[in-house]
């Protein structure tokens, strides 16, 4: 009698993932665009993009397919304001996190600096964790 066993791995329990929430003084259609502008400066091709929710992942190439990174970026229009708008993001990839200085950990610290440094974007608050 042949034995049907099902193994299920649920890799997404191992794998590296930072998340970040951040503040900007910007109106939110100046966000939704320069967003993905951004991201693309770091690297990222937009692969989705609802105007609430973008979706971005790292351009192939430069490392193994487990450690491409990708962005999820929520835009909060329930707290949302003429000139203020909060945007969470969860930044991951499938490698596990057995390095402090793994390459998702190095891409997320890239991301976040961008958004500190850009130049149409005024940082109010930046919680990363």
């Amino acid at each position: 009698m042949e034995s049907n066993t099902l193994l299920t791995f649920h890799a997404s329990a191992a794998m590296a993932r930072y998340t970040c929430s951040f503040a900007v003084a910007i109106s939110l259609e100046e966000l939704q665009s320069s967003l993905g502008e951004l991201l693309r400066g770091c690297h990222f091709d937009v692969i989705y993009n609802t105007g609430d929710y973008l979706m971005a992942r790292e351009t192939p190439g430069e490392v193994s397919f487990a450690k491409l990174v990708t962005v999820e970026a929520l835009i909060d229009r329930t707290k949302a304001t003429a000139d203020n708008v909060q945007v969470n993001l969860v930044i991951k990839n499938e490698e596990l996190p057995l390095q402090v200085d793994n390459h998702c950990r190095l891409v997320s610290d890239r991301v976040q600096n961008a958004i500190s440094a850009h130049e149409r974007w005024q940082l109010l608050e930046r919680v990363a964790t």
